[in-house]
Parts: C-alpha cells; structure tokens; sequence
C-alpha cells in the first residue's frame, strides 16, 4: 500500500467492525477459495492519494479463478477481457474514438491517477457477491467519504447500484459524480451505454487544472 494512505488504513484496521471483518476473511482464505490472493485485496491503494484524480466505484471482484486482481474491472494480461471490461471499451470507443488498452490490464489507468475500487473487496469463488455484508461497505464508505474530505475537483464514477448508494457521501460542489448502471451484459443498455462519462470525465479534469486520462 502508499504511505500516502498509512494514517487512514491504520485508522480503519483498528475499528471493530474491522476486525470483525478481518476474522471472516481469516476464515473464508482457510477454509475456501477466495479472490483476489491475499496479496492483492489491498492493491487500489497502491495508488498514491496525492495523485487520485478519478475514482471507479464497482460492485465485487471477479469470481472467476485468475481474473481478480485487486484493481475493480482489471484482470491479468493473461486473462481474456470480462464482458463488463468489454462494454466499457466499447463505451469509450464511442464517447472519444478509441480505447488504448489492448488487453484487460487497467494499470495504465491507475499509473494516471485512476483509483479502481469495489464496494465489496474480496468474494468467495464461483459466489458473485457472498461477501457483501461482511463489512467491506462500511470501509469503502470510510474511503469515499476520505477521498471527498480531503481531496479536490475528484471525478467519482459510480457504476451500478452498490456504487450509486455511495453518491450522499460525496460533496457535489466540490467534485463531479457521474452515474450510471453497471456495465454488465445484464444492465449496460439500461444506459451505460452512452452515459459519456470518459469525455465528461476529461473535461472536469482539464477544466480544473488537472490532466486529463488517456483512456
């Protein structure tokens, strides 16, 4: 993790509903197989607070073995790209052109300052959302409610409705929240598709200084 992050996490590690969480996780990595690896729940914050500019707020990690890696909508080089990576390749295509990633990997996105989080960090194998309400959503809604506190001009990208619960923790003006339904095969033409949030997105950013990211 960044040491821009220490103070915070070790606030958060330190609450009980925390440790209550990290007993089930304990048992859950012993007893079953749970994604991501261990190594990796924790690897959103790997990106330096200091230079989050944009956060992507998802639902859980992949279910599927090899996909989850810690980074919400990123898998592997090695791993075909998800149906809900798809779409949103597919939604950029037609919002600026053309998306510049060639496989799954989204760590060119989080380099420029993109935070990539689930609401729900962690999922038992072949169980899309078995770990909802563990208290993983107590802590994303610490996260959000630090990153709205103590940054500025921030882009938050509220995918589904799990993310979408998170927009009264946000201060609208001091950063822009764009909505819209996951972009899932079940729920993208719902309005993800169209919703525009990479154009909208980049032109908060240039407006406010910033740079804006090479999607």
């Amino acid at each position: 993790m960044h040491p821009s992050w220490k103070s915070f996490l070790e606030a958060e590690f330190n609450k009980p509903y925390f440790k209550e969480l990290s007993e089930f996780l304990h048992a859950e990595y012993e007893q079953k197989t749970v994604f991501p690896k261990k190594e990796l729940v924790f690897r959103a914050f790997t990106t330096d607070l200091n230079d989050v500019k944009v956060v992507i707020l998802g639902q859980d990690p992949y279910h599927t073995p090899g996909a989850a890696e810690g980074l919400a909508f990123s898998v592997p080089n090695s791993q075909p790209v998800p149906p809900s990576l798809i779409n949103i390749y597919k939604e950029i295509d037609d919002d600026i052109g053309h998306h510049n990633n060639p496989t799954g990997n989204l760590k060119n996105w989080q380099d420029q300052g993109v935070l990539l989080l689930n609401t729900v960090l962690t999922v038992e194998a072949h169980k899309a959302g078995s770990h909802r309400g563990k208290g993983w959503e107590i802590f994303t809604t610490e996260v959000i409610k630090y990153l709205n506190e103590n940054c500025e001009h921030l882009v938050f990208l509220l995918w589904g409705r799990d993310a979408r619960n998170k927009k009264a923790l946000i201060d609208t003006t001091k950063h822009l929240v764009l909505e819209a339904p996951h972009p899932s095969p079940l729920s993208a033409y719902s309005g993800f598709f169209g919703c525009k949030h990479f154009s909208k997105t980049n032109g908060y950013l240039i407006k406010n200084n910033k740079k804006p990211i090479d999607w």
